[in-house]
């Protein structure tokens, strides 16, 4: 890292103020050439010309210097604030080049933070995703994980792993003494509440990805189950076409809404039927498609007809979370109410006229661990959500080594892997092609 990068940190198009940042040991003097200063006062601004390769004014503006390794990148760092013109920028830009510097990679300024420890993997992801922040509640939480407390959370697991390894391993090194210390209780003790701890931190993350991420929830049932109308209630327009024609919807409707701060991806999906019309069995096979990739169905029943068939249940992959919702209850003169079944929840609701949406929406958010104004959510992503799950098999494998085979050096390397997984989340164990494909997702310029 022994070149100097650059580039535009403001957003594409015309501004009042745009910015062009430098990182790197020439930042300084490329600065000083560029603006014909003697020297620049760290942590001052000073308002100046920049000038041409023959002295003309480009533009004039204001001039940062963040000396090393109190910056955001742990080199120096040059601001140029000039006026926000795209045309005027790529003059700036250009002649910043010219003076020998480089364009900055996507993620570049980031990685270089990453790499002298400015701060870890997980930090340097919440700033990509506090940028992408289309909710308040996410902006809250994507804050949260770039201030540390994801990776403080993680490296304290990091930390009684290292511990607890330290422990076993001493225990097979003296497995001539006359206390068993794998038989003692205290390693048996430590790895549960270690899985109680991961099995904890998963359950935030998981919320923190859908936060980032959106829930995934997808339409199901039989043709003129109330599917679109659904969909339409929950987007509060006319999405999809609704008609008393069964197998009107033929192809996936998509639509992006919020709860209470949450993005939710609602699908619709063809009516599921045995069809001999080429059209809609397409529309069919996309619809099983799209349930296979949802983190919550939505199984939409007649309540004329009562329970839904045993065929079209098991047509519906069984892994994901169900919500059977009964619509039309007004047609049967029932009250909207939602209940507990042992294959999941029921919730009986009429759109025409709308009645017991509430209970659905409330039952969405539950459904998938939503707290509204949680104070403990942090940002997360679903490589942290893998991470955390081998890590907690890992564990898992542990404990079922101690209490069967009573296998020191299984143990052991079962804890080294959790570690592993771990570590993974904040950097400190990670691969060039996972770094590689992180950074090379943000913005020119971050």
């Amino acid at each position: 890292m022994t070149d100097t990068i650059a580039a535009i940190a403001t957003a594409s198009g015309n501004g009042g103020v745009g910015i062009i940042r430098l990182s790197g040991a020439e930042a300084k003097a490329i600065a000083l050439e560029l603006t014909q200063r003697q020297d620049l006062k760290p942590r001052y601004a000073h308002f100046t010309p920049f000038y041409e390769e023959d002295q003309h004014v480009l533009d004039s503006g204001i001039c940062l210097y963040f000396p090393n390794p109190a910056s955001y990148t742990g080199e120096d760092i040059v601001e140029i604030q000039a006026h926000g013109g795209a045309v005027v920028l790529d003059m700036l830009l250009r002649r910043v080049l010219a003076l020998g510097a480089r364009l900055a990679n996507a993620g570049e300024f980031t990685e270089r933070a990453f790499l002298n420890d400015k701060l870890d993997l997980a930090q340097a992801e919440a700033i990509a995703d506090l940028i992408e922040s289309s909710t308040e509640q996410s902006v809250r939480s994507a804050q949260k994980s770039m201030q540390g407390v994801f990776s403080e959370q993680i490296n304290g697991l990091v930390d009684e792993l290292t511990k607890l390894r330290m422990y076993v391993e001493a225990a097979i090194d003296f497995v001539d003494e006359e206390i068993d210390f794998l038989s003692d209780g205290v390693v048996e003790n430590k790895i549960i509440t270690l899985a109680e701890q991961i099995e904890t931190i998963q359950n935030t993350a998981q919320q923190g990805r859908l936060l980032r991420d959106g829930m995934t929830v997808v339409l199901a049932g039989k043709p003129n189950a109330g599917k679109s109308s659904l969909l339409n209630a929950l987007a509060g327009h006319e999405a999809a076409i609704v008609t008393d024609i069964a197998g009107t919807t033929r192809d996936v409707l998509k639509e992006c809404i919020q709860i209470d701060g949450m993005p939710l991806h609602i699908i619709d999906t063809a009516g599921l039927r045995d069809s001999d019309n080429v059209i809609e069995k397409e529309g069919i096979r996309r619809a099983h498609v799209e349930l296979k990739k949802a983190d919550c169905i939505l199984l939409l029943v007649d309540a004329r007809e009562g329970k839904p068939d045993h065929e079209l249940l098991n047509s519906l992959p069984s892994r994901i979370p169900l919500i059977t919702v009964y619509n039309k209850i007004d047609l049967v003169d029932q009250e909207a109410h939602s209940k507990q079944t042992p294959t999941g929840c029921e919730i009986y609701l009429s759109l025409k006229p709308e009645n017991g949406l509430d209970l659905l929406k409330k039952k969405l958010k539950q459904n998938m661990g939503y707290t509204a104004a949680s104070d403990t959510v942090f940002i997360a992503r679903r490589r942290h959500i893998e991470a955390l799950t081998r890590a907690h098999q890992s564990v898992e494998n542990a404990l079922m080594q101690l209490q069967t085979t009573v296998a020191g050096e299984l143990i052991a390397e079962d804890l080294r892997q959790a570690q592993n997984s771990l570590s993974e989340i904040t950097g400190k164990f990670s691969s060039d092609d996972l770094l590689g494909k992180i950074f090379s997702s943000f913005c020119i310029g971050k």
